[in-house]
């Protein structure tokens, strides 16, 4: 069973310099404008965050970090983090 999605066309007005980058960066994926636009914006539109990360987004706004993280290995990461 095919599962249709329902498109609809939209407009918008974006600055020039903004629509030439993400054509630019579109080529780079070998897609069309339309579908890399399309694509970044469900990226956006669709993820959320869990509840780990923003409990840790809330404690960094709030500076209550314990000091800076050494990200030299993913070892020594979880050790500044005290796990």
């Amino acid at each position: 069973m095919d599962i249709v999605i329902q498109k609809k066309a939209q407009s918008f007005r974006l600055p020039v310099e903004l629509i030439e980058r993400l054509k630019v960066m579109a080529r780079k994926q070998n897609r069309s404008l339309n579908n890399f636009v399309e694509c970044v914006l469900n990226d956006i539109a669709y993820t959320e965050p869990n509840e780990e990360t923003r409990a840790a987004l809330s404690e960094a706004r709030e500076g209550r970090l314990q000091g800076p993280l050494d990200v030299s290995s993913v070892e020594a990461m979880y050790k500044s983090m005290g796990l």
